[in-house]
């Protein structure tokens, strides 16, 4: 395996070119999951390590390294999303969000905008907003880009 290498090596973040292609062409090797979403986690895009880990699971469910995996995922989007993180984590977390194509999606949506207003003036509205799977979803995705945070 070359993923021990790669680590090694001081640029080894692009090394593992062949992780993507390793859970193609061997959906059932979990290892490559747990891989691919070892190196997601380190270069902090926790919502695709997330996926990545929970697409691991389909195919052996029990497996402890992928549960933990999505644990620290939750973890690191839960203390950004309450502020417990350093102001240069958060502003890297909101460069990262603001940069993905979703985001800017929900961002530039006038009923997202309207939402996200209620949600400062009027946290009853916001409760009724979040009844919404479709606006739960863009909210969630909001707070794990670091766009929004809970107080």
């Amino acid at each position: 395996s070359a993923w021990p290498l790669c680590m090694q090596h001081p640029g080894w973040f692009s090394c593992p070119s062949s992780l993507p292609r390793c859970v193609e062409l061997a959906p059932d090797f979990v290892k490559g999951y747990s891989r691919k979403g070892a190196l997601q986690f380190f270069m902090k895009d926790f919502e695709k390590a997330m996926a990545t880990y929970e697409a691991g699971l389909k195919h052996e469910p029990d497996n402890a390294e992928l549960k933990e995996g999505i644990m620290r995922c939750l973890q690191a989007i839960d203390r950004i999303a309450h502020g417990d993180a350093t102001d240069e984590e958060i502003k890297d977390r909101q460069a990262r969000g603001m940069a993905d194509p979703d985001v800017q999606n929900i961002l530039m949506d006038p009923i997202m905008r309207q939402v996200l207003d209620d949600f400062q003036t009027d946290p009853r509205a916001a409760r009724h907003h979040l009844q919404n799977p479709d606006i739960h979803r863009k909210i969630s995705k909001l707070v794990s880009a670091g766009i929004i945070q809970l107080r």
